[in-house]
């Protein structure tokens, strides 16, 4: 008898390359959670002790080139961090997005509908609660975006250290969900964030744009190009659209997602003929997915993480500022029933089951490691008060917290099924027919007989 079933529900393992590319990613991501949990506390550490003032003079130190027409080029350190550097990891977003449109679980509507409305119920939910909270204050009300993300670095990486052995359907819903739902958060920060719109330097970043999309898909076939070589094109025109999006008053990082999106995803003939190991899109993630998780995110984090708590009366205050009350309540209750109500919904809409290897508990657990919003968070927070305004380090203050109370309790709730996870996971490594594929994914799988006892 096999234990997949002829018609996938909700939470299903989906197909083996699929869940092979996934486990890749969050494996990375997993390493790069460390680093940034380790810039974040010394991030902390730093902006209270002494060494505060070398911390604070760095972070605001203003550098950059002269170039006439673009003056946004001079920057502080941090700003640098937040306009400059997490471009990479917006770049990696949008390239993972459309992966997930074109050959992963999103190019199903049947398979991407739960974790699509799973990530809407996520970022809603949270926005309500806060919204509730502080309606009576105009100011505050500007951080209504801020417990909308779920920071998937963190999140694997709190997984990780619990040692969970999480299904691969489980990993695949993760990732997904928190693909879908950094999504929503670029289109947050394009709409509601945008000041002082120019759109001259718009119109002239579809130039580097279109020649960028031009090399990434005919670069192969017309000017003969291999994929090591066509990036370091790519690079440089990818340079030129960031800083005419960062004049042209819309959010630099957005320029990252549309260039992801302009990468081509599947081998080309010519690539396949050829035998190549990789395509463009292998090749740039390749190359920026370890810039992205072991410098940009991090070195963003340690920019923005560093807040002055103020000693026990400082962080008191913080912490019960309506704003940080409104972003812990978000973050841990308002992502966990978002996430788990809409799946829940939608599945019982679907008039489907959930997949037999998975419990309702994993959801929650699921959904509460989701109120992990840190990097996107941190980036939201800071454009959405004055420069100056108390509201941004009590709203970095909160998302700390807030983010380190749903690791905790996501982290109790899934390492209690490790049993169960361990043994899904020596189940999906039976490969019986030694076909390179396990028996799991192809609903060939039998359980071994046991022996009757004597």
């Amino acid at each position: 008898m096999t234990n997949t079933p002829a018609h996938p529900d909700t939470l299903s393992r989906g197909s083996y390359s699929n869940s092979r590319r996934v486990a890749d990613i969050l494996r990375a991501e997993s390493v790069g959670g460390i680093i940034l949990l380790i810039a974040t506390v010394l991030a902390v550490v730093l902006a209270n002790t002494p060494a505060s003032t070398l911390y604070f003079g760095v972070r605001d130190t203003v550098l950059g080139p002269d170039i006439p027409g673009f003056k946004h080029l001079q920057m502080s350190g941090g700003t640098w961090a937040a306009d400059g550097l997490l471009v990479v990891f917006f770049f990696l977003t949008g390239l993972e997005l459309k992966k997930e449109f074109v050959i992963g679980d999103l190019k199903s509507p049947s398979t991407a509908i739960v974790p699509i409305a799973a990530a809407f119920g996520g970022v809603i939910t949270p926005a309500i609660i806060y919204t509730a909270i502080n309606f009576g204050s105009p100011t505050a009300l500007h951080g209504w975006a801020i417990p909308t993300a779920t920071d998937i670095a963190f999140a694997v990486s709190v997984l990780a250290a619990v040692g969970t052995f999480l299904p691969s359907a489980m990993r695949v819903f993760l990732l997904t969900l928190a693909v879908v739902d950094d999504l929503i958060a670029i289109f947050i920060i394009a709409i509601f964030y945008t000041n002082n719109f120019h759109g001259a330097y718009l119109l002239i970043a579809l130039i580097p744009i279109a020649l960028f999309t031009f090399i990434a898909h005919r670069g192969e076939t017309m000017l003969h190009l291999k994929p090591l070589a066509a990036w370091l094109l790519l690079l440089p025109l990818g340079i030129i659209t960031w800083a005419l999006f960062l004049e042209s008053g819309i959010h630099a990082t957005i320029s990252g997602v549309i260039l992801g999106f302009c990468v081509p995803v599947k081998m080309t003939a010519r690539s396949k003929a050829a035998r190549a190991e990789h395509g463009l899109a292998e090749v740039l993630e390749h190359r920026f997915r370890p810039l992205s998780t072991g410098i940009c995110v991090p070195v963003f984090a340690f920019f923005s993480a560093g807040v002055d708590l103020g000693g026990f009366d400082g962080l008191h205050r913080a912490l019960t500022d309506s704003v940080a009350v409104g972003i812990m309540l978000a973050l841990v209750l308002g992502k966990t029933i978002g996430i788990f109500g809409t799946t829940w919904l939608v599945t019982r809409l679907k008039n489907a089951n959930l997949d037999p290897d998975v419990a309702w508990i994993d959801v929650v657990g699921l959904a509460t490691t989701g109120g992990i919003g840190f990097t996107v968070s941190l980036l939201v927070a800071e454009l959405s008060f004055p420069h100056g305004s108390p509201h941004t380090e009590d709203a970095k203050i909160a998302i700390l917290f807030g983010s380190i109370l749903a690791a905790i309790i996501g982290s109790l709730i899934l390492s209690r099924r490790n049993k169960h996870y361990r043994a899904l996971a020596e189940k999906e490594s039976v490969d019986a027919d030694d076909n390179g594929i396990p028996d799991v994914f192809e609903g060939t799988y039998r359980e071994p007989k046991t022996e009757p006892k004597a």
